[in-house]
C-alpha cells in the first residue's frame, strides 16, 4: 500500500500530530507551508530518505490542494494530521483528488481504517476498497523516541525542494492576522500544558479555580469522563478514548486515579505531575512526580501562591482537607 504523508506547517513548526502522521506514512512526507523546509529536522530519527518540503506563505488550503494533487495521485493512502490546518487541507484534497475523505482515524490498516465518531465514544472499522484521503488524530498513535548510538546525532532526512505555484482558481480565506490561542478555549488536542481534574477534585467550584489557576501557568483545563457526566465542565474538556486525545509537553492531574480510559488518551506527555491521596493509583504510577495530598487543598494552595486568592482565603486554601481521589465504575475517574 503506497501511502504519503501531507503536514501543514506554520513559522518552521509541524503541526499537531504532524510527527505521528509522518511516521504512519512509513517516510513519505510533503511539508507545505511557510518554513516548510526549517520543519524537516523535526523528522530526524523518525524519517529515512528524502522529505519534500512547499515553501508558501500564508494559508491557502484550496489553492494548496489544487497544486499538490499531482504528486498524490498516484497514492493509495493520503494521510494527514486532523490539527486545524490539516482539518481545512484534508476534505480540499479528497475533493480535487475525487476520493472519499476517512476523518478522525485512530488507526490506519491496509483494508481497513478505524474512525472515532460520536465525540469518541464509538470506533468505525471502515473498509478501503480504494484511494481515500485519511485525518489521523493526534496523540493516538505516539512516536518512540529511540536513543542513537553512542556519540552519533539523529539522521537529518535530505529536503526535496518542490517549486509549486499557487494556482489562480480556488477562493480561500483572506488571512488577517494571527492570534495567539487563548489557553481557556483552545483544542484540547493542541494544548501544550494541561492541567486535568478529576473526582478527587470537590465539585465545580474546584473546576473554575482549576481554569484560573491552569490560565494563570499559560496552561489549558481538561477533565475525566467522571467529571464532564457530572456535569461540573462540558464534555469538549474531557480527556481520554471517549474524548479528546492528547499529548501535552506538561500534563499536571489534580485528583485523578488515573483510569486506563483516561491515561491511554494521553499520548506522550514529557512530564507527569499526580496529585492524589492514594499514592498507589495508576495516575501516581506514571507520574514524573507524585505529591501525596489531597487535590482540591493543593489546588487552593497553588491558587495562593499565583495571588488568585485574597490573603484570608489563601490561609483558608493551605488546610488540607479530605476529599475522596477515586472514581467509581471504571470509569475515568
Amino acid at each position: 500500500m503506497s501511502v504519503v504523508a501531507v503536514v501543514p506547517v506554520r513559522e518552521g513548526e509541524l503541526s499537531s500530530g504532524g510527527l505521528e502522521t509522518a511516521v504512519e506514512a512509513g517516510g513519505r512526507v510533503v511539508l507545505v507551508g511557510s518554513g516548510a523546509r526549517a520543519a524537516a529536522p523535526a523528522l530526524a530519527g523518525h524519517v529515512q530518505g528524502a522529505v519534500q518540503a512547499w515553501d508558501t506563505p500564508g494559508f491557502a488550503p484550496g489553492a494548496w490542494a489544487d497544486a499538490l494533487a499531482p504528486l498524490l495521485r498516484d497514492a493509495a493512502v493520503v494521510v494527514l494530521p486532523a490539527s486545524p490546518d490539516g482539518r481545512d487541507l484534508a476534505p480540499r484534497l479528497a475533493a480535487v483528488l475525487g476520493r472519499p475523505l476517512l476523518a478522525g482515524a485512530v488507526e490506519i490498516g491496509a483494508e481497513r481504517v478505524s474512525v472515532a465518531t460520536w465525540g469518541g465514544r464509538v470506533i468505525d472499522d471502515i473498509a478501503v476498497t480504494g484511494p481515500v484521503v485519511v485525518t489521523l488524530q493526534p496523540g493516538v498513535r505516539g512516536v518512540e523516541h529511540a536513543a542513537p548510538a553512542e556519540g552519533a546525532a539523529p539522521q537529518v532526512p535530505t529536503v526535496e525542494d518542490l517549486n509549486l505555484e499557487l494556482p489562480v482558481g480556488p477562493v480561500d480565506a483572506t488571512l488577517l492576522e494571527v492570534l495567539p490561542p487563548d489557553v481557556a478555549t483552545m483544542d484540547l488536542a493542541e494544548a501544550p500544558r494541561i492541567l486535568g481534574g478529576g473526582a478527587g477534585l470537590g465539585g465545580a467550584d474546584d473546576f473554575v479555580l482549576l481554569t484560573d489557576v491552569a490560565a494563570a501557568l499559560g496552561a489549558s483545563m481538561g477533565a475525566t469522563r467522571v467529571v464532564t457526566d457530572a456535569g461540573w465542565v462540558g464534555h469538549e474538556r474531557q480527556i481520554g478514548t471517549t474524548g479528546v486525545v492528547v499529548d501535552p509537553r506538561l500534563y499536571v492531574a489534580f485528583g485523578i486515579s488515573g483510569a486506563v480510559q483516561h491515561t491511554s488518551g494521553l499520548g506522550d506527555p514529557q512530564h507527569v505531575v499526580s496529585v492524589n491521596l492514594d499514592p498507589h493509583c495508576p495516575m501516581m504510577a506514571l507520574a514524573d512526580l507524585a505529591v501525596v495530598a489531597d487535590a482540591s487543598a493543593v489546588l487552593r494552595a497553588l491558587a495562593g501562591q499565583l495571588g488568585l486568592f485574597t490573603a484570608p482565603e489563601a490561609r483558608q486554601a493551605s488546610t488540607f482537607g479530605s476529599v475522596d481521589a477515586t472514581g467509581e465504575d471504571g470509569d475515568d475517574a
